[in-house]
């Protein structure tokens, strides 16, 4: 006798039940993978909000003398904020700077106040940087007038509106201005600081850039006008003629520093330089020096 037959399964019957057990396979997957997406987001996003409090390098404590570096500075990218007043800039330096040290600034000679760095701040002509003590960064521009006899003029010392006179025994030099080339600087710089001399002359030709003089550098030191305060100083050099000079020493007056600034109040209370003593100096005996 024949075994009963089976009844047929269907199709339906065999994939209604896989079916379940696969279309939650998808979402449980993504689930996962965004999971494991935030959890490293956030872990990484932690790390990176904890880069800035853990300073890079240290600024030495002791002054450094002509010491190249990259032009791309640590200062460049750690100005401090803006300061309302100069009274709000002192506040900030105090804890910063030897007590000692800021007491000394527009008190002794040859030295300039808390007001002259806030105009140079406000003016963006140098920028400070928020560490202990404060690196001041400032863009110079050299000009070496080459004059008769392969000589070069020297600015031997300046007489300040205080009363006091410092040495400099250096070339021209003038900080640069926002935004401003170092041949429009150089330009600018011997019109303000030998204006005097050449009869306040501007027009054209009066300086003349010498082709491929131009240097730049990086210099580290303490700063002559703010005792205490390290700055970094970025050079740009050039060599150039200027027509009109006298051809022994001479004095230049500057009607001015801060004539341009907006805050007459504060450049009143700032030092301002009145007198510049020039002199003439044998090219080869600065060379010796500098190579010296």
């Amino acid at each position: 006798m024949p075994p009963p037959q089976q009844p047929p399964i269907s199709n339906s019957h065999v994939n209604l039940p896989e079916t379940p057990n696969k279309l939650p396979i998808v979402p449980d997957l993504l689930l996962s993978a965004l999971s494991v997406f935030f959890l490293f987001s956030s872990s990484s996003s932690s790390k990176i909000t904890l880069l800035p409090k853990t300073p890079l390098f240290n600024f030495p404590s002791y002054p450094r003398r002509f010491v190249k570096i990259p032009t791309m500075s640590l200062h460049h990218h750690h100005r401090h904020r803006d300061f309302a007043t100069p009274q709000s800039l002192s506040d900030w330096l105090k804890p910063r700077l030897r007590s000692d040290s800021l007491a000394s600034w527009g008190v002794k000679p040859g030295t300039k106040n808390v007001h002259n760095l806030w105009l140079e701040l406000s003016e963006g002509e140098s920028s400070l940087a928020d560490s202990t003590p404060p690196v001041r960064t400032v863009h110079v521009v050299t000009v070496r007038v080459i004059g008769a006899q392969n000589r070069v003029l020297v600015e031997a010392q300046q007489e300040l509106s205080d009363g006091s006179v410092r040495t400099r025994g250096r070339p021209l030099s003038e900080k640069m201005k926002p935004g401003e080339d170092p041949i429009s600087a150089a330009n600018r710089a011997v019109l303000e600081e030998l204006g005097s001399i050449l009869n306040g002359s501007g027009q054209d030709g009066v300086v003349k850039i010498v082709p491929g003089s131009y240097s730049k550098k990086v210099e580290e030191r303490s700063s002559e006008s703010y005792p205490g305060l390290p700055a970094c100083y970025e050079l740009h050099s050039v060599d150039a003629t200027v027509e009109g000079l006298p051809e022994e020493d001479f004095v230049t007056e500057e009607e001015h520093e801060y004539a341009d600034s907006g805050e007459t109040s504060v450049a009143h209370e700032a030092v301002s330089v009145k007198k510049h003593f020039w002199k003439w100096v044998s090219l080869d005996s600065i060379n010796h020096e500098l190579n010296s």
